[in-house]
């Protein structure tokens, strides 16, 4: 990154891209080359752009060879937009570093943290061969997202600054600019992200659903033959980027879907014309084909032992190690070790909005968060479910994190059930019932009925060593499981009184990432799902924030999204960490959790060591599994 001129130009020519291939030379994948011969592909030097990305191996890593097909299981058909997170093809990335670099873009220039110009590769094209020029951008700009029928609702959040839309720029074939009025820190991350803010779609390929470029008459009939409501149904059924359900929509991903949905096996194919390569020549990815076999989550460990699968995170659980491990020789794999990225791997969540307002009155008071908090004993959980491997925390930034502070981590996770029982009692819940359990002040037990989405039993485990050292404090805990959407609707709803969750995502935040896990901005933080809901909806529904701790966040978070120093955007950081840890508006469990990764052994280029997180590093995102090769 170039310094610059106090209030002037913070320049990103960042990429990943060092000088062309020394040789000048490139090669043909030998998976296409009787495409190629037939005439049904130009040759490579036509089909990679004119200034190519070239790729940097990463530490370790080596140049590869092309061939093979990477297989890998998924429990849902839904999963195959996995493949859009792992492939990690962005128009700007993160690095394993977490600093921003150019991908799609060949480079870019930010001035005032509000004018962004995005310059384009000259002869970038679409998996369909296609041109991705700045018409891209205009398509997405003009047709879908500033069309009433296509996008009711209005702009997406990173693209709204105190509610204004930025001036948009075609300039060139190869250059487009937004510009706002304000800073907007938001815009870039949202680019980077596993699900990415999309700035650009196929026009030549989505025109023929669009009213603006189609005889009505004809339209109306696409409508019929797709059995949808309208002309913008038929568009929105056929533009999902990020699902990749549609395998007549163009990409620019490095491997393509060629399966259409239902299916139980999908098969993704290699992009001819996909913008990098390595420093020999060779266009990548270096694998032509990825391939998803959809099967019961709950016998991936099992599948993954018998060797059907060659690269596996997802579904595999810590407690699935030892029995992985046994099957190393007899699958070809190796078992790694990744550290996770989330802030907690379990948290959980006191619901603030609830609509019992006994419960409410009382989950609002910060001594009684701490006390519940304190009285949990997470040496046992880690000892006894994660056999030592990881932490107590509370549901904050990790270790690793460049924002770590020790106080944030320890703030009140450290189990005192002396303290604890104290809090209780100056709270006025001294009285008991025959069990010994505590009563509210409207005379009922303190009984606790915690929602969990049902999804495993290792948080089934966890739960009930809380219910023990609970039990010990006079509470009583229950849980009731249910199917996600379920679970979710009854704490939005305020029907829950609990919730157990994953802990934040991104537990690696620098001070240029949104702090927005930590203060009331979506109706998914299940601590307070109806302030979520206010903020995300511009205040027309849900309720406002009327806890002082809670508005002060927000206002943090405002004052953030208007910071043009890094230094006052680190300084507004470690408030908010300070202010959530102390009030314990999530109560951490355990983080440091190894994720186990199985690799084939003739897989490259994995690393050995790696953060396996939906955010920032789309899991095996940042390490470019287009990099990967088979021996």
């Amino acid at each position: 990154m170039k310094k610059c001129r106090p209030r002037l130009l913070a320049l990103f020519c960042l990429c990943c891209a060092s000088a062309q291939p020394a040789a000048a030379q490139w090669f043909e994948p030998e998976y296409l080359k009787d495409q190629v011969a037939a005439g049904e592909l130009p040759p490579v030097q036509q089909r990679i752009p004119q200034e190519p990305l070239v790729a940097a191996l990463l530490d370790e890593q080596k140049p590869g060879k092309y061939g093979g097909t990477m297989r890998m299981l998924m429990g849902r058909s839904k999963d195959i937009r996995m493949v859009m997170v792992y492939g990690y093809g962005r128009l700007v990335g993160y690095t394993p570093d977490l600093e921003l670099e150019a991908d799609f873009l060949k480079d870019f220039e930010v001035e005032e943290g509000r004018r962004f110009t995005f310059h384009l590769r000259k002869g970038h094209k679409w998996s369909d061969g296609e041109p991705f020029t700045s018409e891209a951008f205009r398509y997405l700009w003009e047709d879908i997202l500033n069309n009433e029928e296509l996008y009711p609702f209005g702009l997406p959040g990173a693209l709204l600054v105190d509610g204004k839309p930025p001036e948009v720029e075609f300039i060139d074939e190869q250059t487009v600019r937004y510009t706002w009025e304000q800073p907007n820190p938001f815009f870039l991350p949202a680019l980077a992200a596993p699900s990415p803010l999309f700035m650009y779609a196929p026009g030549h390929y989505l025109k023929e659903f669009h009213a603006r470029y189609n005889d009505p008459d004809a339209l109306a009939a696409i409508v019929e033959e797709a059995g949808t409501r309208n002309w913008a149904g038929v568009h929105h059924r056929r533009n999902h980027p990020y699902k990749e359900d549609n395998p007549d929509l163009p990409t620019l991903q490095p491997w393509v879907n060629t399966t259409y949905p239902p299916a139980e096996r999908f098969v993704f194919k290699r992009n001819p014309f996909y913008h990098r390569v390595d420093q020999n020549g060779l266009q990548l990815p270096y694998i032509d084909e990825v391939t998803l076999q959809i099967t019961s989550s709950s016998l991936v460990a099992a599948k993954t032992s018998a060797g059907e699968s060659d690269l596996q995170g997802r579904y595999l659980r810590l407690d699935n190690y030892t029995f992985l491990k046994g099957g190393e020789t007899r699958g070809d794999y190796q078992v790694r070790l990744w550290q996770s990225g989330a802030g907690s791997k379990y948290a959980l969540y006191p619901n603030l909005n609830s609509n019992d307002p006994v419960w409410r009155a009382l989950v609002r008071q910060r001594d009684f968060r701490r006390a519940i908090s304190i009285g949990i004993d997470r040496q046992e959980i880690n000892q006894v479910i994660y056999l030592g491997l990881a932490q107590g925390t509370s549901n904050t930034v990790l270790d690793s994190c460049p924002l770590y502070r020790s106080e944030y981590q320890s703030a009140w996770s450290q189990y005192d059930p002396d303290q604890a029982n104290r809090l209780l009692d100056q709270l006025g819940l001294d009285q008991r019932d025959s069990r010994g359990i505590r009563l509210m002040e409207n005379g009922k037990p303190l009984e606790i009925i915690l929602h969990t989405a049902g999804e495993g039993t290792e948080e089934t485990d966890v739960l009930e060593l809380i219910g023990e050292s609970w039990r010990k404090l006079g509470i009583m805990l229950f849980t009731k499981p249910s199917q996600r959407e379920v679970f979710r609707e009854r704490v939005f709803a305020g029907d829950a009184m609990m919730a157990l969750f994953n802990g934040i995502d991104n537990g690696l935040p620098t001070a240029d990432m949104s702090p927005e896990e930590f203060a009331p901005t979506d109706q998914t933080q299940l601590q307070w799902p109806k302030w979520g809901q206010y903020f995300e909806t511009n205040q027309k529904t849900g309720e406002e924030p009327d806890i002082e701790e809670a508005r002060r966040l927000l206002e943090l978070y405002f004052q953030w999204s208007k910071s043009n120093s890094r230094e006052d955007r680190e300084s507004i950081w470690h408030e908010i960490l300070k202010i959530y840890s102390e009030e314990v508006f999530s109560i951490g469990l355990i983080c440091g959790v190894p994720q186990p990764i199985a690799v084939n052994n003739q897989l490259h280029n994995v690393p050995e060591k790696g953060i396996y997180s939906w955010s920032p590093t789309s899991f095996f995102g940042v390490y470019r599994p287009d990099t990967f090769w088979f021996d």
